[in-house]
């Protein structure tokens, strides 16, 4: 028996990567699975069933049950058609993991207007997409698990993603959201960032990374390559499923760090140093105290070149005697 013998999951994003891992893993907890993927690039362009259709062959093989889904999580109706592929298939959802991404990375002075949109069409809106088609059933039957995936370059910001961040900040806040929407209905959503070695990793150069670091721009997270080629997708597909468990039923509405054998519960942002004064804060003074106070001991991720830097204040001259 599986924890998720009856179930039935969609799963986005599910031809590679980590959408392929959790596919399979829930397949092996005893889900039948919709495997949506329309076999995109990584910058989103082309399309391809043979992703898809792959990873329902494996699941097959292993005597799961799954179908293939080729709809894309940009638009409305293709929400909605992930939605309907597993009633047609299964005559019900229960469980929907949203894992599907694309990049196109560019430092924001150069980062065109399509870059933004087809990113933000992909991860955020295509949460939406999705979510927004199957919550209704959820919450009618009373039961449902949504997993969203989200980037520790949202939380933290990673240079020359602001698409991307932005996307991924957007998801953790929409999570919270659908959280306290749903939950009392018996359906939880919860969220996953995770860090693994995927073809979207792989596609940051390593030159491009080398020199960010020699400009100064902190990494939000540095794993060697050793270490985050230990880290595989197939890592973070155990954590999916616990969420998408009848064990998870009172975990709803957070956001998880996930990478190699490391889970973390991630705190929602929260005021962490407070200065406080009576009437209303003269400039000088929050030039003094937040640099002392507020910013004690925080770094700059990305600290200006020395000739952009102010030039340091000189003493003021003694008075004439």
């Amino acid at each position: 028996m599986g924890v998720l013998d009856g179930r039935t999951a969609a799963v986005t994003g599910a031809g590679r990567g980590i959408g392929r891992a959790v596919a399979i893993a829930l397949a092996a907890a005893g889900a039948r699975v919709v495997v949506n993927d329309p076999g995109v690039a990584v910058d989103g362009s082309g399309f391809d069933e043979a992703p898809a259709d792959e990873v329902v062959s494996s699941i097959r093989s292993a005597g799961g049950e799954a179908v293939s889904s080729f709809d894309s999580v940009a638009t409305m109706a293709g929400g909605e058609a992930i939605v309907r592929a597993a009633l047609d298939a299964y005559g019900r959802l229960d469980i929907l993991v949203n894992v599907a991404g694309i990049l196109r990375d560019r430092m924001i002075f150069n980062m065109s207007e399509e870059e933004w949109d087809a990113v933000i069409a992909v991860h955020l809106k295509g949460h939406f997409s999705t979510i927004r088609a199957a919550s209704p059933l959820l919450r009618q039957q009373g039961y449902g698990r949504i997993v969203n995936f989200a980037s520790m370059a949202g939380l933290r910001g990673t240079s020359g993603q602001a698409n991307y961040a932005a996307a991924k900040a957007g998801i953790t806040g929409l999570t919270r959201v659908v959280a306290r929407d749903l939950g009392r209905y018996g359906v939880t959503c919860n969220c996953i960032a995770p860090a693994a070695l995927t073809r979207m990793v792989a596609q940051v150069p390593r030159q491009a990374l080398e020199k960010r670091s020699q400009a100064g721009i902190a990494a939000p997270r540095r794993v060697d390559a050793a270490q985050i080629a230990e880290r595989t997708p197939e890592h973070i597909a155990p954590m999916v499923v616990y969420l998408c468990s009848e064990e998870a039923w009172n975990v709803n509405g957070n956001t998880f760090f996930v990478s190699g054998g490391e889970v973390s519960v991630l705190h929602e942002p929260m005021p962490w140093r407070t200065i406080v004064k009576k009437g209303i804060w003269d400039v000088q003074e929050l030039a003094r105290y937040v640099p002392e106070q507020l910013l004690r001991d925080v770094r700059n991720p990305a600290p200006p070149a020395e000739e952009s830097r102010p030039a340091a204040k000189q003493p003021a001259p003694e008075p004439a005697a």
